[in-house]
């Protein structure tokens, strides 16, 4: 009997990568329209047939899940999301299941390998980090019916109130309103150093921050930056020299922190600044600064994906609040 044609064997008929045909299959917008002919007249010369391949392949488990490596970007905060691909990887051996960690450019890139690795039964569960407010990825994985969990909430309108999907996430605003709280022992006027508006987790950093001032009935400022060491110099610069009064400065990440720190520098002056991730940099430095604890997020994720039973939970929709676990940070003062 002759061998099912593979995703290899449609690539090399049709002159193209395995990931362009798989780009093909389960994203073919990306793709341009003469490379999806071409990937498409491969499929029927050759009778591949996907489905068929995927069903076979489903009745075994592969005890493994997948999670998408990020794009190498140099800075300090990244260090937060390499403790949690080290943590959660060594976690999930002791509970008998495998990570297989795979590289995505884009959203579109990670959807199409999620659906390769699943309709190949490579994985039976799926991990999304860096999520956004109405995260695209969210729809497309439930249609596949890939069964996932997120490091972040998908910041949907039902994230809290009737939750859909499984996320485990860290309590900014815990996080900044003890950062803040301990800011004001050193006087009434705290500035918050954030992201622009419109980041779930930035958001959430700024209200922990605009909190803590209500209930001490205090003031500060809010400076925006990227994410960036030279914008936050730039920025706190800027502020200092229009007269903002700062008697301690709240960071939504580290790297705004020193930021910070630079342009304190650069104006003669010194009072304390607090950051959020805990990253060495912030130890080196010996600033203060949010501990996320990745090793709990990690920890609370395979409990939620997994169940009691040890098994991967297939999705679906659950009880408000069974969904999801925050985790409350700490604060590490220097």
């Amino acid at each position: 009997m002759a061998k099912a044609p593979t995703v290899e064997d449609v690539a090399a008929h049709a002159g193209v990568s395995r990931q362009t045909v798989s780009n093909v299959l389960n994203t073919p917008d990306i793709v341009r329209p003469a490379t999806r002919e071409r990937v498409l007249a491969s499929i029927d010369e050759l009778g591949y047939r996907r489905h068929a391949a995927a069903r076979r392949l489903r009745l075994r488990r592969s005890s493994t899940i997948g999670i998408r490596l990020d794009p190498y970007l140099g800075g300090i905060s990244g260090v937060v999301l390499d403790r949690f691909v080290h943590a959660i990887t060594e976690r999930s051996s002791d509970r008998g299941m495998r990570m297989l960690v795979y590289a995505a450019r884009t959203p579109e890139e990670e959807l199409g390998r999620l659906a390769e690795l699943w309709d190949g039964s490579e994985i039976d569960a799926a991990i999304l980090t860096g999520t956004v407010r109405d995260d695209p990825r969210v729809t497309r994985l439930d249609a596949l019916g890939l069964p996932f969990i997120s490091f972040g909430r998908p910041w949907g309108d039902d994230d809290i109130s009737d939750p859909m999907h499984l996320w485990v996430d860290v309590d900014g605003a815990a996080g900044t309103r003890a950062a803040t709280t301990y800011a004001l022992e050193h006087g009434s006027a705290v500035t918050f150093l954030g992201w622009p508006s419109g980041s779930g987790t930035g958001d959430d950093r700024e209200r922990g921050w605009r909190e803590a001032l209500a209930e001490a009935g205090a003031h500060g400022a809010r400076v925006v930056a990227e994410d960036s060491v030279p914008e936050a110099r730039r920025a706190i610069t800027r502020a200092l020299e229009d007269g903002i009064r700062a008697d301690a400065i709240v960071c939504a990440s580290d790297s705004l922190a020193v930021g910070a720190l630079l342009g304190l520098a650069d104006a003669g002056k010194t009072v304390p600044v607090i950051g959020f991730d805990n990253t060495p940099t912030a130890e080196a430095l010996g600033f203060s600064s949010v501990e996320q604890r990745p090793e709990d997020v990690a920890e609370a994720i395979l409990h939620l994906l997994m169940g009691p039973t040890g098994d991967v939970v297939a999705p679906r929709r659950v009880e408000s609040g069974s969904a999801h676990a925050l985790i409350t940070p700490e604060l590490v003062v220097r």
